[in-house]
């Protein structure tokens, strides 16, 4: 009984311990060697542009102009210039100096409601696509700088009731 305990002992600490020790890693103490090694990054002039909806709301008459804004946010590499410009629109006829939104029911796709683009809250400077000549400039910090559009719908004749769109396309030129 004696051997039985004894060899069923062996046999478990064979099976347990063996690995136990060949897991452990060894240390060794006959010297060192080391090495450098270079970690490189290279980082490209480059910018990313977004842009939130502008919304002139609901109305009635158009006999008193209607302001609103909204934002583009452009995200550039540190001192990286950029231009962003903002192009016409999608509905025919419109130009950056004579913009237009569309009606969007059947059959009235071809009536429109003029409206503009500004730089600045005073309405003075035209918003457009032309780099050096319309187009809003900056440098860019690294981080996403948010920059306000102003949009307003001037006082007009008031076609009839529908809801009238374009789409603007924001582009960021670096």
């Amino acid at each position: 009984m004696k051997q039985k305990l004894l060899s069923s002992s062996l046999i478990v600490a064979l099976m347990f311990g063996l690995p136990l020790q060949l897991a452990r890693a060894a240390t060794y103490s006959n010297g060192t060697a080391v090495t450098t090694f270079t970690v490189t990054l290279t980082l490209n002039a480059n910018c990313s542009i977004s842009a939130n909806p502008l919304n002139f709301g609901s109305n009635g008459v158009l006999g008193t102009a209607i302001n609103q804004q909204t934002t583009v946010a452009v995200t550039c590499t540190n001192t990286t210039p950029y231009n962003v410009g903002l192009d016409a629109g999608t509905v025919t006829g419109s130009t950056v100096t004579s913009r237009l939104m569309a009606g969007t029911a059947t059959g009235n796709t071809a009536t429109t409601v003029g409206f503009q683009l500004y730089q600045d809250a005073g309405h003075t400077t035209l918003w457009g696509n032309t780099q050096g000549t319309n187009t809003a400039s900056g440098t860019g910090t690294g981080s996403a700088q948010s920059i306000v559009v102003y949009g307003q719908v001037p006082a007009q004749t008031t076609p009839k009731p529908d809801t009238y769109q374009t789409t603007i396309t924001a582009t960021v030129y670096f």
